[in-house]
């Protein structure tokens, strides 16, 4: 009885998020990275790149956000956006969907399933990433990157919860940054 109770809530909350994945997060700085000198900041050229998504590309509201909590994160650092000059640093964002795979073992893991008939199932969906990079104005080198993915289903063509996911990532993404 625990066992089809154990499988029954995984089988629930897999079900109830859409697909068993959650954000990852990561982030590489140079090696012997002193932040401190960094104090401003401005947008760098836009991304050559487009997605090859038509819900992203060209999307202000997409483009909006992501600035928005982007330059909400630097303010809460000190780092304050120039328009004119020479920043210390530019920022550069890109990003993607992508179709992903997650593959479920709950079977196999919580039912006494044995042999080649225990196979776990796949479900396939759609993955946003969005990518941070920061590069000395000066040296034209990337001094940080941080990355965010997430399934996206229910979040395109709904802009609140567009807005949020963004938030969201680019808050984490930049828990990574290094403290100054």
């Amino acid at each position: 009885m625990t066992r089809i109770l154990l499988v029954a809530a995984a089988l629930a909350a897999s079900a109830g998020s859409g697909c068993a994945t959650a954000m990852n997060v990561g982030s590489h700085v140079r090696e012997g990275l002193d932040i401190t000198q960094y104090r401003t900041y401005d947008w760098g050229p836009a991304d050559a790149l487009p997605t090859g998504d038509p819900r992203l590309d060209a999307n202000p509201f997409f483009q909006d956000h992501v600035q928005g909590a982007v330059e909400k994160q630097f303010a809460a650092r000190g780092i304050a956006r120039v328009t004119t000059g020479t920043p210390d640093v530019l920022v550069h964002y890109h990003a993607s969907i992508d179709t992903r795979i997650d593959v479920n073992r709950t079977e196999r893991a919580y039912l006494e399933c044995q042999g080649a008939g225990c196979a776990g199932w796949t479900i396939e969906y759609e993955a946003g990433t969005l990518v941070l990079d920061i590069v000395d104005a000066r040296t034209n080198s990337l001094i940080w990157r941080g990355w965010a993915r997430e399934s996206v289903e229910g979040v395109l063509g709904h802009d609140d919860r567009m807005a949020e996911q963004i938030r969201k990532a680019v808050g984490r993404i930049f828990e990574r940054f290094p403290a100054r």
